[in-house]
């Protein structure tokens, strides 16, 4: 515990219970926050404002009440009396609240020269780097974290993700695997395995994989994710009407689906159900605007039914979502050349 010198000790253990609270993940009304930022602010005063640890307190509070330029300042404060790795966190939690995300890059940079190796540092840089679709600088930072603590499942399982998106599910189904070594064990970890499994071409452990997957899911949505999946292996092996089934029960799990939506349009216009088709792609590009797939899908299917003008503007929102796409470049191309012919 810590206790300034020549205070009232069972005034200060008061105020220490109260900040410990933002330790827990117990949701405490803003008036309390009040309060403790009160009690910290008075401890600070008396301490001279000399003592850091007050001042990361008053930081934490400010925090919590969504004050971040107040926080900043109390936080820098604490740095310039004493530099430790938690106040370097949660500045850059300040900053990364702020969408200032260079900022906490080179803040954590800063926290690396004084705490080398430090992994937490090295985690917060890669998961910047991460939100920031620089994956392979992420992985880079992962793979320090991994010489530091080769236990760390959060960086096991990033690098594990690279591989697989960089077509190496062989090597990925390594790192998931040493996950079960270490008893990770939950939806997401055999989610992924079954994915590897299959396109590692390891058929045996596939569907083992989701049916444990199912099995551990906690909510809806990562059945859905599940169910998605499984649509995905039953196109792979030229099993359509499973196709079907999975991406319904993915949309029953979860009804905002936006891929299942658009994996399933493909599907009925297939069948020849162009109007279910567009209905089902027109809800998936209005549940993720930022997807190209439904947007480029609907402008080919309005093309072929001689609907043209809807399927230029669903064309135009696809190039916006994804410009180099170049299926969309060619089907905006041949637009432009009937309108000039009109």
């Amino acid at each position: 515990m810590h206790v300034l010198i020549g205070a009232n000790y069972t005034v200060y253990f008061i105020i220490y219970c109260f900040c410990s609270l933002f330790k827990t993940k117990i949701l405490i009304q803003n008036e309390l926050f009040s309060k403790a930022l009160d009690l910290a602010a008075l401890s600070t005063e008396y301490s001279q404002y000399k003592d850091w640890w007050w001042k990361v307190q008053i930081g934490k509070c400010y925090y919590r009440l969504g004050m971040y330029r107040e926080a900043e300042k109390q936080f820098k404060s604490a740095l310039k009396q004493q530099e430790m790795v938690d106040t370097f966190l949660y500045l850059a939690k300040v900053y990364i609240s702020l969408d200032q995300p260079v900022t906490a890059l080179n803040l954590f940079k800063q926290g690396l020269d004084k705490f080398p190796g430090e992994v937490t540092l090295l985690c917060g840089i890669a998961r910047i780097y991460e939100e920031m679709n620089n994956i392979s600088s992420a992985a880079e930072y992962y793979k320090e974290v991994l010489k530091q603590d080769n236990t760390h499942v959060e960086a096991i399982a990033c690098i594990g993700s690279n591989h697989f998106y960089s077509d190496q599910p062989e090597i990925a189904l390594r790192f998931y695997r040493r996950l079960l070594q270490m008893g990770v064990y939950n939806c997401q970890l055999f989610n992924n395995l079954g994915l590897c499994c299959f396109y590692a071409q390891q058929y045996d452990m596939t569907l083992t994989s989701f049916e444990r997957a199912l099995a551990l899911a906690e909510n809806e949505e990562e059945a859905a994710d599940v169910w998605y999946n499984l649509g995905h292996v039953a196109v792979g092996i030229g099993d359509m009407n499973l196709a079907h089934q999975c991406f319904r029960l993915a949309l029953v799990n979860n009804n905002h689906h936006a891929e299942a939506y658009n994996n399933l349009a493909v599907l009925e216009m297939r069948k020849g159900h162009v109007e279910q088709a567009r209905a089902l792609l027109q809800t998936a590009s209005s549940l993720a605007p930022h997807m190209y797939e439904p947007h480029f899908n609907f402008a080919t299917v309005s093309d072929k039914i001689g609907d043209l003008q809807r399927s230029y503007i669903a064309a135009q929102k696809s190039e916006a979502a994804f410009p180099d796409h170049v299926d969309t470049q060619h089907l905006i191309k041949q637009l432009k050349q009937h309108f000039a012919m009109l």
